[in-house]
């Protein structure tokens, strides 16, 4: 795997930068530039404490434009920034590595792809739930000469900050299905295959439900932010998270060991595996 390349990362202020700085740090590379218009990001300390710290994107725009020397842009900005700054990345001769959606629109996704080809760069995407060790092992167990039945439980609480945040925001984030339940969607393609048809039963603000026909399933899902219904499962201990499969009547459950695979997605890109565009597109389309 190569080492010492050189990143960049926006939005390294928010809740998911630094699941990258790790990644960046674990993979011995190096950040030389970040950037976040909130001012709160001593988290740079912990990691690159000699990162080129920006709080304007036009300053930061102008370092990046002035560098030939940066392999990889992070992006863990705003769903909404996703488009105008994996462009920022593409027109100076940057790989993007961008948290999920790529974009919210799959339009947006062909012109990215045009410019891909101009450029000779790539987008690559987090949809890290395909590496969880449960979901691998999962993966190559299934048999694709039959149909399952399927039922997806997926709940992951969110205090009250979230619907006053861009999160909560349907033009910013794209609404609950497609800021967290993308990665609910991904996992169902990944191991079922095409969408054959759509069944859409809730979808509020806070929480979402529906069936959907795949390929080699039958998926009925529900997707979550509410705490009432992660205590309808009457945990023990501090679990603040439910993700559950079961397919046929059994249960797999794979709530742990989520936090821990941006190194794992991180390594695949350096090595040439990254999940792209091409990747992306069935669960944005399916959104």
């Amino acid at each position: 795997m190569k080492e010492n390349l050189n990143f960049a990362i926006t939005g390294v202020g928010g809740y998911i930068a630094p699941r990258h700085l790790k990644a960046i740090k674990e993979t011995n590379n190096n950040l030389i530039a970040s950037f976040d218009p909130n001012d709160s990001v001593g988290i740079l300390d912990s990691y690159f404490p000699n990162s080129q710290y920006f709080f304007q994107y036009e300053r930061f725009e102008r370092f990046i434009s002035k560098r030939n020397d940066i392999e990889f842009l992070s992006i863990c900005a705003p769903n909404f920034l996703h488009d105008t700054q994996i462009r920022l990345a593409l027109n100076n001769g940057i790989n993007s590595i961008c948290e999920k959606p790529i974009v919210l629109f799959p339009h947006n996704l062909d012109s990215i792809e045009k410019l891909q080809e101009k450029t000779g760069k790539k987008v690559f995407t987090i949809m890290q739930l395909r590496y969880h060790p449960q979901i691998m092992k999962l993966k190559n167990q299934l048999a694709f000469n039959k149909k399952y039945n399927v039922e997806l439980n997926y709940i992951t609480p969110r205090g009250n900050w979230y619907f006053y945040s861009w999160k909560g925001d349907d033009t910013k984030s794209g609404g609950l299905i497609m800021n967290i339940g993308i990665h609910l969607f991904d996992l169902m393609i990944f191991l079922f295959g095409k969408v054959i048809s759509i069944e859409n039963n809730l979808n509020e603000i806070n929480k979402a439900s529906g069936k959907i026909e795949f390929e080699n399933a039958f998926v009925k899902w529900f997707l979550s932010i509410d705490e009432k219904d992660l205590l309808k499962k009457n945990f023990s201990g501090n679990k603040r998270t439910y993700r559950s499969l079961i397919i046929d009547n059994e249960e797999i459950e794979f709530s742990e060991g989520f936090q821990d695979l941006h190194t794992k997605v991180y390594e695949e890109i350096i090595n040439g595996n990254g999940l792209g565009i091409e990747d992306a597109r069935p669960s944005i389309e399916l959104v």
